[in-house]
């Protein structure tokens, strides 16, 4: 499956943005979705994840309560909705697709969109 993200920019402290990320070449709802973010000099991180139906979802803490994951199975979507944002959310958003059940680590995802840059200052 490939996947196409987009949607990052750069914002000052507060303001929202909408990330999406486009799927194809595979059956979209046999994936649960992940998105994951690095900072210059850091590692890889887990921001959210959203099981294949879009019933269940999971946060990092650092941004649960402003960041919103959804899926929109029939246009071979999933979006993060980051509202709040910070300084410390400044980064390369990733989304990435796993058969079966969702996953906080990375490791466990098989496929890999290209980052959008998000950059948020105060």
């Amino acid at each position: 499956v490939q996947l196409q993200a987009s949607g990052g920019g750069s914002v000052q402290a507060g303001e929202s943005l909408r990330l999406s990320c486009a799927a194809s070449g595979g059956t979209f709802s046999n994936y649960a979705m992940g998105w994951f973010r690095q900072a210059p000099g850091k590692e890889r991180e887990f921001v959210s994840t959203i099981t294949r139906g879009g019933g269940s979802t999971l946060y990092a803490d650092s941004v649960k309560g402003r960041f919103t994951i959804s899926r929109d199975n029939a246009k071979n979507r999933v979006y993060l909705q980051m509202n709040s944002l910070k300084p410390d959310d400044t980064a390369d958003y990733f989304c990435a697709a796993r058969p079966g059940s969702y996953s906080v680590r990375y490791q466990n995802y098989d496929y890999w969109g290209q980052g959008t840059l998000v950059t948020v200052s105060s």
